[in-house]
């Protein structure tokens, strides 16, 4: 105690079964005239977007759709959003589906009051003003960028991802309704639960951990761990889901404030080279960034094997934190997630400029509870392949 810190989400948080007809309130309020819809083609070739057109047409809501989104998406994509926002002079964008549909979004709506390059806001803090009002509709259990002031945007050029921060990117409302969430593949799931687990641990391990961030990592763990399974072998399973799309939404609260590591700087590179799903590639680097980390933090490691469930009351911390890395391991084994980069084509003449890249993912490697050097770069790769 004694530490300073802040501490923010979004302005409103909206959650429960059957939960999206409240939009129909928020819109409301906001007066909107004319709505824009930023999307994947996934989401309407699924119907997941069916029940939230039906709401605004029953309720004679003005709007168009923009469904161009892809994963882990160029970041001249969000140009041709900006394009449609501007020809229906939207006054409120709606972004449901992954993260990068809302990810997207999030950008689309700070792009339509912020004139000028989106490269000119890559970084931290350099957005001038708001965007256009915006609501998030999370469709799986994974990113948390319903309550994040981040945005992750793909460039082609550089072979990486890179990183918009403003709190201006956090959402007026988000609204969490887990029945969206039934139709989602067993692959989908786990990877996107991971990428979800993989945020509350980071955020728990990092240096920049708080009381706030840890009561909210730690509700995570507790809600993602016990029910990722279940939500994989049987997505009809709603308590499931509903644990699942409350604990994204926890871990994202806590990684917002307290920062994710090294596993995703390590995921940066893999994604925009190869074209990993950011889930999975979290996944494959997270144990060896672990056994690299643990020593950095021995107490939180080995807490971390208790939120697990593993029986570690005779174990030394080392130990402890150990069987926590293994225990991410078998569940990665147990959800059919891949686990080596050799899956993706990924080979040993790669390392080295991957190295680079992830040594270039500054404003996460300062949250590392241990210092990373490119060296160790190469050498956690290489135990990856």
């Amino acid at each position: 105690m004694g530490t300073i810190f802040s501490f923010q989400t979004s302005q409103k948080i909206i959650t429960g079964r059957g939960s999206l007809k409240l939009i129909i309130d928020e819109l409301n309020f906001f007066h909107s005239k004319s709505i824009l819809i930023i999307t994947d083609p996934g989401i309407i070739k699924s119907g997941v977007i069916k029940p939230l057109l039906k709401i605004l047409e029953q309720e004679n809501f003005k709007y168009e759709i923009f469904d161009k989104v892809e994963a882990d998406p160029n970041y001249k994509l969000v140009y041709e959003a900006v394009d449609m926002c501007e020809k229906i002079k939207a006054d409120l964008i709606i972004g449901i589906g992954g993260g990068s549909s809302m990810d997207i979004a999030k950008v689309t709506s700070i792009l339509a009051t912020n004139r000028g390059d989106i490269k000119d806001y890559f970084g931290i803090n350099l957005i001038p003003k708001p965007g256009i009002k915006k609501i998030l509709i999370p469709t799986t259990a994974g990113t948390g960028s319903e309550v994040t002031p981040i945005a992750i945007l793909s460039d082609e050029e550089e072979k990486l991802k890179k990183g918009i921060v403003s709190q201006y990117l956090y959402p007026e409302v988000a609204i969490l309704d887990a029945e969206l969430t039934i139709g989602l593949p067993p692959k989908i799931t786990a990877a996107t639960g991971m990428d979800a687990l993989i945020h509350a641990i980071e955020a728990y391990t990092s240096i920049n951990a708080n009381e706030l961030s840890d009561m909210f990592a730690i509700k995570a763990i507790e809600y993602i761990y016990p029910n990722i399974r279940t939500a994989f072998s049987n997505g009809s399973n709603i308590e499931a889901r509903e644990k699942m799309l409350t604990g994204s939404m926890f871990a994202g609260i806590a990684f917002a404030n307290a920062g994710v590591t090294a596993v995703h700087a390590f995921a940066y590179p893999i994604g925009a080279e190869f074209h990993i799903p950011h889930g999975i590639a979290n996944t494959i680097m997270f144990p060896y960034v672990m056994e690299f980390n643990f020593i950095g933090n021995l107490d939180r490691f080995a807490y971390l094997a208790n939120l697990f469930g593993e029986k570690i009351e005779n174990m030394s911390n080392r130990d402890a934190a150990l069987k926590f890395v293994e225990s991410i391991k078998n569940l990665a084994y147990d959800l059919n997630v891949p686990q080596k980069l050799s899956n993706f084509k990924v080979s040993d003449k790669d390392i080295p400029e991957l190295a680079k890249g992830v040594m270039k993912v500054t404003r996460l490697l300062k949250n590392n509870p241990r210092i990373i050097t490119y060296e160790d770069a190469v050498e956690i790769y290489k135990k990856a392949l």
